[in-house]
């Protein structure tokens, strides 16, 4: 869900779900489109249970949205 969130607000960047159950990603783009991913966020998909968002600056150039392999 957040890989098609991330592709509809022309994001780039990566997530990956961790075995301990939360959701890790890094998310780049313009500060209004990442500011609207991370309310996203802070609701999640339908059915999901969002205990909290962390949220850390970073940097990294990627050139699409991908969904990396459970940790």
């Amino acid at each position: 869900a957040l890989v098609r969130e991330a592709e509809r607000r022309r994001l780039t960047g990566w997530v990956r779900n961790r075995r301990d159950g939360t959701v890790e990603a890094t998310v780049c783009g313009t500060d209004e489109a990442v500011a609207a991913m991370i309310a996203w966020a802070r609701r999640g998909p339908p059915g999901a249970r969002v205990d909290r968002v962390e949220v850390e600056l970073g940097d990294g150039d990627f050139t699409g949205f991908e969904q990396r392999t459970t940790t």
